[in-house]
Formats: structure tokens, sequence, C-alpha cells
């Protein structure tokens, strides 16, 4: 399943999965394209043309502001997946270090940490987000580190569930036997095969980050205007949703559902690619 070809057909026979890529290929062209896309400034605000409808001038209509939505979704593009991808890669590259050594190490400093990852969780996301984006403000940065927080747990548990297997089994206790060190079982024997359920959640997790970055600014507790961020578009949309205004929250809100299920539907084409049964059957 590795050569280009064995995962070609492995894609073309799976129509879920083409759909994420293809899904996928239309937000990476938007955050590269954008400029060149956009029709308007995502940022300028025109009051003359405040809340106008979908038009030939306007494809999407403007919001409150006179500002042209569509632009906004395209340059919003880059501020969510920019912000979601930063936030699962902190955590993929802090979370599995630590899921290895609280799994490979059991004692007092494993239990310890993981009931420092019991308290992160127990708190609602909303709850501890907006607390931690209210002391460290509201900016892009910010908020990814926020995300990053709440999702280091979620890979340092899955890592060390694999890592409480598998340090268990004969061809780990084969490599202490003939000599190797306990980096070397770590990062050579234990690590490589505990990463799939990881990599498989980074898909899945970048999905949920783009639900809570939009989720944070709708409540304004993420990204401030006038920076283009999709849940603040559908916040500042549904103040006026009362009054007939539909075009101003739709749009943005149709962004956020084909961005998190392009990555639904990736997750699951990894899961299936990782499952060597599920390949068996194809």
């Amino acid at each position: 399943m590795n050569s280009p070809n064995n995962l070609l057909a492995f894609v073309m026979r799976r129509p879920a999965a083409l759909a994420g890529i293809v899904l996928l290929a239309l937000q990476i062209a938007a955050i590269i394209f954008a400029p060149l896309l956009a029709t308007h400034s995502p940022v300028e605000a025109d009051p003359i043309n405040s809340l106008q409808p979908p038009s030939l001038a306007h494809w999407f209509g403007t919001d409150v502001s006179g500002m042209d939505i569509y632009s906004r979704i395209l340059f919003a593009t880059r501020v969510n997946l920019l912000i979601s991808i930063s936030a699962v890669a902190i955590a993929f590259a802090i979370g599995v270090p630590i899921g290895l050594l609280i799994g490979y190490y059991r004692g007092t400093v494993s239990s310890l940490v993981m009931r420092v990852f019991d308290f992160i969780q127990s708190f609602p996301v909303f709850v501890l987000g907006m607390a931690l984006v209210s002391v460290m403000g509201q900016e892009i940065w910010n908020v990814a580190i926020v995300l990053a927080v709440l999702f280091i747990p979620m890979f340092a548990r899955l890592i060390r569930a694999e890592v409480l297997s598998l340090r268990e089994r004969p061809f780990i206790s084969a490599a202490r036997c003939s000599g190797a060190t306990d980096r070397s079982i770590m990062f050579r024997h234990i690590l490589p095969n505990a990463l799939t359920p990881a990599i498989v959640q980074i898909s899945i997790s970048i999905g949920m980050a783009i639900l809570l970055t939009a989720g944070l600014s709708f409540i304004g507790a993420g990204v401030r205007m006038p920076t283009p961020e999709w849940g603040l578009m559908v916040s500042i949309g549904a103040q006026q949703m009362i009054l007939g205004v539909w075009w101003v929250s739709l749009f943005p809100g149709l962004a956020i559902v084909i961005s998190v299920l392009c990555f639904a539907l990736l997750g699951d084409a990894a899961k299936d690619l990782s499952d060597p049964t599920t390949r068996g059957r194809q």
C-alpha cells in the first residue's frame, strides 16, 4: 500500500476519500490564490453597500459594514486553517513525546501527569478556551496555542495507551535482552508502532479545531474584527437573521461545514488505510 499506484487505487475505490481530497484541494487553492480570486478587499468597509444581497458585484453579498462576504470567506480559509493546523501540529509535537514517556516509565510522575490531563479535560472546552484567550489576548497565535493546550492530552493519551500495550510484547523483551537502551527501545521499536492512532487523529483533530476556532470567535473570545474568520462572520450575520438577511451567516457557515466535512472524510480514509484488515477486503 505504500506505492503511489496502490494508494491511488485505494482512493479511487472510496468516493468519500476522493471527495475529501477534492475539498482539501479547493481549500489549498483558496489559501494560495486568495488575492487573485478575491473580488474585493476582505477588510475594507463600505457602509454605502451595507447588507447588499448576492449579486454580480458581490457574489455572496455584503455584511453590515459593507465588506464583501465572498472575499472574506476566501481569506478566512487562511486564518482558520492556519490556527487549526498549527494547534494540532503543536499538540502532536508535544503530546506524542509526553505520551511515550509516561507510558514507558510508569510511576508517580506518570500518574501526576495523567491527573493534570484529567484536570484540563474536566473543564468544558469553551469555558477553558475563553479563560485562556482572555488571559493571553485575542490574537491568532494565542488562539492556536490555546487549542494546542486543549489537544495535547488527547494525543498523549492515545500514545500512552499504545505504549502500555507494546512495552509488554515479546519483541520489546528481545530488544532488552540484546542490550538495547531505553531510549533505543522507545524511539526505534515502540514509537513507530504506536504512531498510527495519533496520525489518524490528526485529521479529525483539525476538523475539531476548526469548529472550536469558529465557536470561540462566535462568542467573542476568538479572532477580532476586522480579521476575516468564519465563526466571527457567522456571529455578525446572526444579528441580522431576524431581519431576513440570511446570506451574511449562511455562506461562512457553509464554509465551516465543508471544511470540517473534508477533514472528517480524510480521517476516515486514513483510518481505513492504516487498517490491514480493511485493505485486505478491498
